[in-house]
């Protein structure tokens, strides 16, 4: 219990560090430096930390501390919650930085910056807790010393049941952060979180969940049992793949490559009533709607 214990310190010190340099950054930096680079470098730092210490707990703690799955599971959750509420926009997810590129939501030069904040963050935060499990205030530690020192690959599974396994998870992860990314906040990350906790639950025992390529490269990219070219099929290629099969389904189309919706068609909001008018009066009232549609595509463009 005293190993948990200190695995929770370690979860506040790093949501407490990681928040207090992001209001920091926020007073420092011009807006899109924070936005772009900041925010999301602390995010990734944190979920990156946070998510090894985890990985240690659900591997070590059955048989070191005496708790099962439920304890690590109920944790994810709980971090996941803290992630949504803290990380101030940033996705700390490459996956999802490209999902806003192509949806025109974020221009090249943002999502390139993004996308190498995110990589950078969580290498200094595979760093960072490396130095702090060296300490040994735990006999987890200790333990997760012993077994870094020649680490085995996330990968349970074939290469191409992996593949899948990654696909699905980000496919679904993917389609929930699209569905309810204009609900408010609070409901927004307690669907996230258990969406996350759910997918680890199916998912950890095969490839570890990752569905996040800067956090599988951070952790499992170093370890032996695996080629990279099979990691980056797993872990590069399947979370995209799955972005991309998720944001086609919920769009309809992708305004980055083609306007065209082939899934959905738009229905006009505005019927033309039904009755005998005369063609000058239908010609005014059909030029009436027009202007009155263009008004309220361009009032909700600028919101």
């Amino acid at each position: 219990m005293a190993g948990l214990n200190v695995s929770i310190a370690f979860f506040f010190f790093t949501v407490s560090l990681c928040e207090m340099i992001r209001k920091l950054s926020k007073r420092i930096f011009p807006p899109k430096v924070y936005i772009c680079l900041a925010s999301e470098l602390m995010s990734a730092f944190q979920l990156c930390a946070c998510y090894l210490e985890l990985k240690m707990l659900r591997e070590i703690g059955p048989w070191g501390g005496g708790f099962g799955p439920d304890v690590s599971l109920t944790l994810l959750f709980l971090l996941f919650l803290i992630h949504g509420a803290s990380f101030d926009g940033a996705s700390a997810n490459p996956s999802i930085s490209l999902q806003e590129f192509l949806a025109l939501d974020s221009s090249f030069g943002a999502t390139v910056t993004k996308v190498l904040a995110q990589f950078i963050g969580m290498e200094a935060a595979s760093t960072f807790t490396k130095q702090y499990w060296s300490r040994e205030l735990t006999d987890f530690h200790m333990i997760q010393n012993l077994m870094a020192q020649d680490c085995s690959s996330s990968l349970y599974t074939s290469v191409s049941h992996g593949i899948f396994v990654e696909a699905t998870c980000s496919f679904f992860f993917q389609l929930v952060i699209l569905r309810f990314q204009a609900s408010s906040s609070m409901y927004r990350i307690t669907i996230v979180a258990l969406t996350v906790t759910a997918l680890a639950h199916a998912a950890a025992p095969l490839t570890g969940a990752f569905f996040n390529p800067a956090l599988a490269f951070a952790v499992t990219f170093s370890c032996s049992g695996n080629s990279l070219l099979e990691y980056m099929q797993v872990y590069w290629l399947a979370p995209i793949t799955g972005m991309l099969i998720a944001f086609f389904m919920y769009q309809g189309n992708i305004p980055r490559i083609f306007q065209k919706n082939l899934l959905y068609s738009i229905k006009n909001k505005y019927r033309i009533p039904k009755g005998k008018v005369n063609p000058s009066a239908s010609t005014s009232i059909k030029e009436r709607w027009i202007k009155t549609e263009r008004t309220i595509s361009c009032s909700e463009r600028t919101e």
